[in-house]
């Protein structure tokens, strides 16, 4: 059995996968033992390249050779034994002495999948002119396949011999990946036909291609021959034995929720960026709330973006030490993101529970009990618990996609931003919709996430003479809960780009109003010191200050000169309250009033254009943020490079000619250009230990 601490806290458990991903890739190489396989072996082996070999320990060795030699005994005696020298499912009535041969009709009736010429091609050959899309698996699907399978029969109770075994680790080794048709799998006796595949490659069959390294394709037993290789000759049980079992979709189950652990943490963070852009409360976080209904997952998530937070100067505090204006509470997508996010993770530690187990679990029929020299025929290939593990995944990654999409949405949206510009623009809005692109993005993405979300269980059609009448999908609900990860990614750039974004047009504002209270006082000074007296002209240039402040964020929709204008004549009302009176007989108060209005419409312009310029030169916004949100933030723009968006004039255009146009010394881009920059980093997981280690600070 799996002997692995599982931690209790999800984010404790997330960590724990990067860093044992980190310990795995300087290693260099996994021990494959059939006990210890982990979410973070799988990846780093899938996708990173790292080298596994099948261990020396003299008790695993010998439990795959007694397997071997059980099973030669059992026949020896007699024994009826499926799929050894019967026929295969609802075929098992009939029975045979050609074991050998047995074991290649299996491979024959299994290799049934389709593939295209684009799939047997290598990169850069003659096109295809049918234009048919690949109808393989990518690549590390099969590379995390081929380590599961190695691992489970490693267990010795399958019959497969150390030879077979090391002649797939082989492979991995060599970096020749089998050519596996995508569909066709309902894994139910296991992931039957892609295993077929990667067994055909040990063999040497003419007529199952491989990739070598990432360009080459070509026959398995031409790559055989020019690594020095012999093919594998099956002995009995040895075709069935590799490909009767749940590795496929065990595979990428591990592959899709290292990714999901990671996006839930994102969503987090995410959450916790969206509180400070839009000032939002951290009264939501509050640990009285998640104790008085003590979920785990909502306990958990409270506490987490509450510790991102800490030190944040754009967060409220509680509603006992603050007056408010506006929404005396924030909306549901901030106020509930813990109670949201909660049950989520509780989901996904679960599922982690369920995939690590199966990744070191025996999945095969019949099994060999070595030890009591019998065997049993069974159901471990039944791959359901992958299934549940997917689909409840997927689910939880539909929820942390909705809530993106509405914290996104409210941060682009002026009625909603707390005071934030229209679409997010730096610059006039009547020329420049930065985010609008972005938000209307945001609903495809979400559309398609919510159609995935659906159960794959569901939709189980009877197979094989009526004998897999149950069968688990969990190959399909794995592929579409990879699917899922990945819009959940593209959803989660779009976040942090938009985050980062309305964090520094928050920053910008309150630089702004810090020099407008001292351009007020200064311009109210020169024109009422000949009328008012030194506290008059003190007091009425705070309410003049107060007033342009308020009035400045249902503005946004303007351009900066009429902004300016209309902002200046909502304020003119205060002079008109203590000022002008009966008792006041002043003819050059009116003209002072005149004065000051045409003096600050021009003067608020150009403090505006002033701290733009010098926003944009030099942002300060990471000196306002939390201690993890400050971490995040900072790698956006400093280690991805990605900019504040300073609007239209950010616009590529080919007026350079072939060269590229330059802003502030970078290259241009467009909107999506920067946000696939941030969505690669998340994939490729640049950016995991950054916002696992804002969670740390």
């Amino acid at each position: 059995m799996l002997n692995k601490y599982i931690p209790e806290g999800h984010l404790e458990a997330t960590a724990a996968h990067w860093s044992d991903l980190q310990r795995v890739l300087q290693d260099g190489e996994l021990e494959i033992d059939g006990n210890s396989l982990t979410l973070a072996g799988v990846v780093a082996v899938a996708r990173y390249g790292c080298q596994p070999r099948l261990t020396d320990k003299s008790e695993t060795i010998d439990a795959i050779n007694d397997s071997v030699l059980a099973l030669t005994e059992l026949i020896r005696d007699g024994n009826h034994i499926y799929g050894v020298n019967t026929g295969f499912g609802g075929s098992a009535d009939s029975r045979t002495n050609q074991t050998t041969t047995l074991q290649s009709s299996l491979l024959q009736l299994l290799q049934s999948g389709i593939l295209t010429e684009s799939d047997t091609k290598s990169k850069g050959s003659q096109p295809n002119t049918q234009g048919l899309e690949p109808h393989s698996m990518p690549s590390e699907w099969v590379k995390a396949t081929m380590l599961v399978r190695s691992n489970s029969v490693a267990r010795g109770h399958s019959a497969v011999s150390v030879s077979a075994i090391s002649a797939i680790i082989r492979l991995l080794r060599e970096d020749i990946t089998p050519v596996i048709p995508l569909r066709g799998t309902i894994s139910a006796s296991g992931d039957l036909m892609p295993l077929a595949y990667i067994v055909g490659a040990i063999e040497g069959s003419p007529e199952i291609f491989v990739r070598v390294g990432d360009h080459q394709t070509i026959t398995a037993q031409n790559a055989l021959q020019a690594v020095g290789a012999k093919a594998v000759t099956l002995g009995p049980k040895e075709a069935l034995g590799l490909v009767n079992g749940t590795a496929a979709s065990g595979a990428l189950a591990g592959l899709v929720l290292y990714e999901a652990h990671q996006l839930a943490v994102l969503a987090q963070a995410v959450t916790a960026l969206t509180v400070e852009a839009i000032q939002g409360s951290a009264e939501s976080f509050h640990p009285f709330i998640a104790q008085v209904r003590p979920h785990a997952g909502q306990i958990e998530a409270a506490e987490n973006i509450l510790s991102v937070l800490r030190g944040s100067r754009l967060v409220r505090g509680s509603s006992a030490s603050q007056a408010r204006t506006g929404l005396v509470q924030d909306r549901y997508s901030l106020r509930t993101a813990s109670q949201w996010i909660g049950p989520q993770l509780e989901d996904l530690l679960l599922a982690d529970r369920q995939v690590s187990v199966e990744l070191n679990s025996t999945s095969d029929n019949p099994l060999i009990d070595a030890g009591a020299k019998t065997f049993y025929t069974g159901g471990n290939f039944q791959a359901t618990s992958i299934t549940s593990a997917m689909e409840k995944t997927r689910l939880a990654l539909q929820m942390f996609g909705k809530m993106l999409f509405v914290q996104c949405n409210e941060m682009i949206d002026p009625t909603l931003n707390n005071g934030l510009p229209t679409n997010l623009v730096a610059d006039d809005p009547s020329l420049s919709f930065t985010m609008k692109g972005v938000d209307i993005n945001m609903a495809a993405y979400m559309s398609e996430l919510a159609y995935l979300a659906n159960p794959v269980s569901t939709h189980v059609q009877t197979a094989e003479m009526q004998n897999q009448a149950l069968n688990s999908l969990a190959f399909l609900s794995a592929r579409y809960t990879m699917k899922a990860v990945d819009i959940v990614s593209i959803m989660g750039a779009c976040s942090l780009y938009v985050a980062c974004q309305a964090l520094d047009l928050r920053v910008l504002q309150l630089s702004f109003f810090q020099r407008l209270l001292q351009t007020i006082t200064e311009t109210t000074k020169e024109a009422f010191e000949q009328v008012l007296e030194p506290c008059e002209i003190e007091s009425l240039s705070q309410r003049l200050f107060e007033t342009i402040q308020s009035s400045w964020p249902s503005t946004s929709r303007l351009d900066l000169r009429d902004r300016c204008q209309r902002v200046v004549e909502a304020s003119l009302p205060v002079f008109f309250g203590d000022l002008v009176s009966p008792n006041r007989q002043d003819s050059h108060l009116f003209s002072a009033i005149n004065a000051w209005k045409t003096v600050n419409i021009l003067k608020l312009e150009a403090v505006y254009r002033e701290v733009l310029a010098e926003f944009c030169a030099s942002p300060p916004t990471a000196d306002y943020l939390g201690v993890g949100t400050k971490a995040i933030y900072t790698s956006i723009r400093h280690e991805l490079g990605i900019p504040f968006h300073q609007g239209f004039i950010e616009h590529p255009s080919a007026a350079n000619g072939d060269l590229p146009e330059m802003i502030n010394g970078r290259v241009k881009k467009t909107v999506g250009g920067w946000i696939s920059i941030v969505y690669e980093a998340l994939r490729d997981g640049t950016l995991n230990g950054t916002i696992l280690g804002a969670f740390k600070q």
